[in-house]
């Protein structure tokens, strides 16, 4: 595709939409309706069987079909051509029936829902391993402390495992999406020329057609698009989750941070002339990926309006986009499964970090225990001058409690990060057991 392709994609599902992938599944249509329409009395057997027989990816000439393409404006039309001439060389009556009853946008669409309904597998499938990984990572550093960010300042302590659990319920709800969408964009096309149908393609051929491709039958979609709209914003909502994982983990690698690496490699992460440098790589492909996916999905949804019963344009729209979204969200996984899969963990500089502000992030803790005694907004007031004291006097947060005669009990266990990190532990195990 271009000098960055193994940045920013996968090579697996690039060869899923290979032209010679997407020409065989076009053919896979036109054997699929010529079976059906055989199937249900309309031609012999036989006829079915020659189209079938002659119906070879490797027969069509790709360069002599993408000049066509620019005459007829679709695939379809020129693959057709190719197709009759090629069943007609060995049975002229036998070519006579390709592609009978239906138009080009049925071919097309079926075909890109076959695209689709194979990368659905490929995806929900590393989506699985990517869970997996997530699991075994939120359990292994479930109490390892750490201090929780708010608009990039420190906040209050937490725990690694507590959010990798959010990054793991999040893959898991766009999982949870993808299975649910199945049951509307994996169904065929077959309306014929405004999709109303024909006698060529009635409903009982359209049912046998369906089951042939391993999809199910359905109303006429040529410009009601509704179904791609929802594939293409789920792998966008994907795509922001991956991105928001990568995001988290390119700042905890930020020198002053030092809590997380990516994996380590010879030759990763270097500068063309800093030597000491250790970039985050994988999540800058990742958070490219993810910036680029939200306009892809807005042409997408920009193409849902469409004129009358077949579109001029909006249609055209879709195809390499829709492809494209697919090509950069598996290019996504496949480097999120990699970032986890390496991901280092520095748990004593966790825990050197939460002492940078000197007992500050322990300030709610003294606020809370202090309002059962003064109220809450008394106790809040009286915090917050001794967090301003503290700062200014460069003192540590207790110090400056002992010197104000804050009264307090038990002060020493609300300085303990142990104490400070809420229900982390509760809220992880409830995410996990959702797994067992």
């Amino acid at each position: 595709m271009s000098l960055y392709t193994q940045l920013f994609y996968s090579k697996e599902v690039d060869a899923m939409f290979s032209d010679l992938e997407a020409i065989g599944k076009m053919l896979r249509v036109e054997v699929a309706l010529a079976k059906a329409q055989a199937n249900k009395g309309l031609f012999s057997k036989a006829i079915a069987e020659t189209i079938e027989a002659n119906s070879s990816a490797s027969e069509i000439d790709i360069e002599k079909l993408k000049i066509d393409i620019a005459l007829g404006g679709n695939a379809a039309i020129p693959l057709v051509k190719q197709l009759t001439q090629i069943v007609k060389n060995k049975d002229i009556e036998a070519a006579k029936f390709i592609h009978l009853g239906a138009t080009s946008q049925d071919i097309v669409d079926t075909a890109m829902v076959l695209q689709i309904q194979q990368f659905i597998v490929w995806l929900d499938n590393k989506i699985n391993l990517l869970e997996e990984q997530l699991i075994a990572l939120t359990l292994k550093y479930r109490q390892t402390i750490m201090i929780g960010r708010t608009l990039l300042q420190q906040a209050k302590p937490t725990t690694f495992g507590f959010k990798t659990a959010g990054w793991l319920t999040a893959i898991t709800r766009s999982k949870l999406r993808l299975q649910e969408i199945q049951k509307r964009i994996l169904v065929v096309q077959l309306g014929g020329a405004v999709g109303n149908g024909n006698t060529n393609i009635s409903t009982e051929i359209q049912e046998e057609f369906a089951r042939l491709l391993g999809l199910a039958p359905s109303f006429t979609w040529h410009s009601h698009r509704d179904n791609l709209a929802e594939i293409a914003s789920i792998l966008g909502i994907l795509s922001g989750s991956l991105g928001k994982i990568a995001k988290d983990i390119s700042l905890l690698m930020q020198t002053e941070v030092g809590e997380v690496f990516e994996g380590a490699a010879d030759g990763k992460g270097g500068s063309s002339t800093m030597p000491h440098k250790r970039n985050p790589v994988t999540c800058a492909a990742i958070l490219a990926n993810t910036n680029r996916l939200p306009h892809l999905v807005a042409t997408i949804l920009s193409a849902m309006p469409q004129e009358h019963e077949r579109s001029a344009g909006l249609w055209h729209s879709e195809w390499e986009v829709l492809t494209e979204i697919m090509q950069l969200t598996a290019g996504s996984v496949e480097k999120s499964i990699a970032l986890i899969e390496g991901l280092e963990v520095d748990e004593i500089r966790m825990l050197a970090n939460l002492e940078l502000t000197k007992g500050l992030i322990y300030a709610e803790n003294l606020a809370l225990a202090l309002a059962q005694k003064t109220g809450k907004s008394a106790a809040h007031e009286w915090i917050e001058n001794a967090c301003k004291k503290a700062i200014q006097e460069k003192k540590h947060l207790k110090e400056m409690v002992l010197e104000m005669n804050i009264e307090i009990a038990d002060l020493d266990s609300l300085f303990d990060p142990k104490n400070s990190i809420g229900l982390s532990l509760e809220l992880i195990d409830q995410v996990v057991k959702k797994y067992q």
